[in-house]
């Protein structure tokens, strides 16, 4: 398998922050990629050269008319948290995948998954599906992110950060975890879809380094050039803003990963792999500092006179 080849991918979840990451690196390269929507044309996201189809998950025809012609999938799922809905989005999937003949599926959880078995839907509902995948007998490759950087640029945290040098977030402070942007999640799924011999595997991607709340502060600081603090969010707090924008019963599967690690279930579920899953897949994720210059921070700014200038794109 070689990214030097034309792929024909068929992006699902596409029209959100972490699959529309992945279709524009995709098309940037100059692959053909394709996502299902239920949104009207002009209530699409920008996604220059990807073909939208529309239908949803819940429609197998829908599914199967997304799947035609194409040659390898990247699937990351909404955020439903009902285990048999889930299960049907999966199967749609696999017989669409199957009936395409897909070199290759990439399953993004969007979450680390514990080994052992757990009560909260948002560990247990990715666990479902990519068991219908790996049971289907799909060439699987299965990545699972920590938490993502771009989290963290938000109303919420934004204001904080630049105003008063204040980062908070809902996880403990002294739990290590490899954060890691939009952007490297899009190269490591690229380097999934296309690096050879990587069938049946599992990747925790992130960074190779694991940092604290301390250390993400700090990293934070260097990269505003101000002092910045952590302060770990009480994850019911953080589940009630939450609802606001998504609805209370999205808002509490989200939120069940953060009231999981603030009870200590698997304290290293979101650490760093010594940079094994980088290796394997071709990436060199950026200092979190570098991501930090990145962003326009000065949208949040209470102090328009004293904005500093863009950062590079």
């Amino acid at each position: 398998m070689s990214s030097q080849n034309p792929m024909r991918v068929a992006v699902v979840g596409a029209t959100g922050f972490q699959g529309g990451a992945v279709a524009r690196l995709l098309a940037r390269r100059h692959h053909r990629v394709r996502t299902l929507t239920r949104r009207p044309e002009g209530d699409r996201p920008p996604l220059p050269g990807v073909e939208f189809v529309a239908g949803e998950l819940a429609d197998a025809r829908a599914v199967h008319r997304l799947f035609e012609g194409v040659t390898h999938a990247f699937v990351t799922l909404p955020l439903v948290y009902e285990a048999e809905r889930v299960r049907a989005y999966a199967t749609h999937i696999a017989d669409a995948a199957l009936d395409a003949g897909v070199e290759r599926l990439v399953f993004n959880t969007n979450t680390r998954v514990p080994q052992a078995p757990t009560t909260v839907a948002a560990f247990e509902t990715r666990r479902v599906a990519e068991g219908v995948f790996r049971g289907r007998g799909l060439p699987l490759v299965v990545v699972r992110p920590p938490v993502y950087l771009d989290n963290l640029f938000s109303p919420w945290n934004g204001p904080g950060l630049v105003n008063e040098g204040v980062l908070a977030y809902p996880l403990p402070s002294a739990a290590p975890t490899a954060w890691i942007s939009h952007r490297d999640l899009a190269e490591a799924a690229y380097g999934a879809l296309t690096r050879e011999g990587l069938e049946d595997r599992v990747f925790d991607i992130g960074g190779a380094l694991s940092l604290t709340g301390a250390d993400l502060a700090a990293a934070f600081g260097r990269g505003l050039g101000r002092s910045v603090r952590y302060v770990p969010l009480r994850p019911e707090h953080f589940e009630r803003g939450l609802a606001q924008l998504l609805g209370p019963e999205t808002a509490a599967g989200v939120a069940g990963i953060y009231h999981y690690m603030a009870t200590g279930g698997d304290p290293l579920l979101m650490a760093g792999d010594d940079g094994v899953s980088a290796e394997a897949l071709g990436v060199t994720p950026a200092p979190v500092e570098e991501w930090v210059t990145r962003q326009p921070w000065q949208v949040w700014s209470s102090d328009t006179e004293d904005q500093p200038a863009s950062p590079p794109a």
